[in-house]
């Protein structure tokens, strides 16, 4: 990573009196994932649609690849993909001939749609019609056409939301050879399990504000609780659940004293996930 690929400067955005993005900052690294988290009405999305060009920020800056994007969204648009969390695509025509539509409309020739289809899941059905489609489907058709242009920058809204397993770990696939690739992901979801698994940094976001922006990692050791949990047997041959949390002084008497003294049957770690930590910060839960 060489410089910052997207810079957040003092952004703000409202609809009416209701304020969606209040004042916030931050900066993309080039070929880092970035997950932007946070319940729905969060202001996740209308974060996405100032970077991308789509709102005209009513306060502060963005700038995409060096480029302010309010003053030039068009050279900015011609360099960054977006995937967004409802499908917009061309149902009468098939998924080839969506690809081919964005590679004219990006001036891309030659292009090659069926190796981009295969890359997704979607071989054989490069001549299906889009709207005999299974949900899984059109949203891996929505990932390859953010693609089409090879971006600098991708932008992924919910890009797994409400998909099965195979789907899903098809995109998060794609997402991590993007990354590899040397692009930059802006990740928007409040799916945390999927942000701690893809996400170099993540930010926290609630009612339009940045409440905290780190790694996974230094998040589970500022906010966390790692524990042992452990099973151990009752005399009647049911089974007790026992706990000890670690990084504690007494820490390795407290396991020592649990061996000598009962039948343990199973003993996990276990830290905090991020909706736990999310949880804790914000005070609330991320539905709603």
């Amino acid at each position: 990573m060489t410089g910052d690929a997207i810079i957040a400067q003092n952004l703000v955005y409202s609809y009416g009196q209701l304020l969606a993005v209040d004042d916030i900052s931050f900066k993309v690294a080039e070929g880092e994932i970035l997950g932007f988290l946070g319940p729905n009405g969060a202001g996740k999305s209308t974060t996405v649609k100032m970077l991308t060009g789509q709102l005209q920020p009513k306060g502060g800056q963005a700038t995409l690849l060096g480029i302010d994007v309010a003053r030039n969204p068009e050279k900015v648009q011609g360099n960054i993909g977006v995937c967004f969390e409802l499908p917009n695509l061309y149902e009468q025509m098939s998924a080839e001939e969506n690809l081919d539509l964005f590679a004219r409309l990006f001036g891309i020739r030659p292009f090659d749609a069926d190796a981009l289809l295969k890359r997704v899941g979607l071989g054989g059905r490069e001549h299906d019609r889009v709207e005999g489609y299974s949900k899984g489907m059109k949203q891996r058709l929505m990932v390859a056409r953010a693609l089409v242009n090879r971006p600098s920058i991708l932008f992924l809204d919910e890009p797994t939301e409400g998909l099965d397993p195979t789907s899903s770990e098809t995109i998060r696939n794609i997402i991590l050879q993007e990354r590899e690739r040397g692009a930059t992901v802006f990740l928007t979801t409040h799916d945390m399990m999927e942000a701690d698994k893809l996400s170099d940094r993540v930010a926290f976001v609630d009612n339009g504000k940045i409440v905290v922006l780190d790694t996974p990692h230094n998040l589970k050791q500022q906010y966390g609780k790692r524990a042992l949990k452990v099973e151990v047997a009752r005399p009647d041959g049911g089974l007790d659940s026992r706990e000890v949390i670690l990084d504690k002084p007494e820490t390795a008497g407290d396991v020592r004293d649990l061996f000598s003294k009962e039948r343990v049957v199973t003993v996990h770690s276990e830290e905090a996930s991020l909706e736990d930590i999310f949880i804790e910060i914000t005070g609330r839960g991320l539905v709603g």
